[in-house]
């Protein structure tokens, strides 16, 4: 996993958009439909969409950042193949996410994720994050639960 680069890469890349389909298509075999209340995120409000690529360039995983306003950005699309699990590629991505966060000046990372993702939520409680109140669009959701971790400050 050591020559694994987190690559800044266009939401709307051919790699981009085809990790985006295969986490959607996970998100509506584990609940039936898709559950994202709100807006779904675009390339034009997306802080930055890292792609997760092994030393030959194959896309493995991916993660966004959205400013959420107040200091805060939120943790989106986030996504491994199934072939690049249980090595430590979602903590890899988040902590880079997060550097992404603080080199932008955000000071908290918030997410949302649902109750069926358990591997989702071991990874973001093993890395720090703190369950809070659910925010925005996911506030009357019943199948959410969010996270939040101070980065800066």
């Amino acid at each position: 996993m050591a020559d694994v680069e987190m690559v800044p890469e266009p939401f709307s890349a051919p790699d981009s958009r085809e990790l985006d389909r295969e986490r959607q298509e996970e998100i509506d075999g584990r609940y039936g439909q898709d559950t994202e209340p709100g807006v779904k995120p675009t390339e034009a409000d997306l802080e930055v969409f890292l792609v997760a690529r092994d030393g030959h360039g194959s896309a493995l995983g991916c993660g966004a950042l959205r400013a959420l306003g107040g200091g805060a950005v939120e943790l989106k699309r986030m996504y491994v193949r199934p072939r690049a699990r249980r090595i430590g590629l979602g903590r890899r991505i988040v902590e880079a996410l997060e550097a992404e966060a603080l080199d932008r000046g955000f000071q908290v990372c918030r997410l949302e994720t649902g109750v069926e993702q358990h591997e989702a939520l071991a990874l973001y409680q093993g890395a720090g994050y703190r369950e809070i109140e659910c925010f925005g669009a996911y506030a009357d959701s019943p199948i959410s639960r969010c996270f939040e971790r101070r980065i800066a400050g």
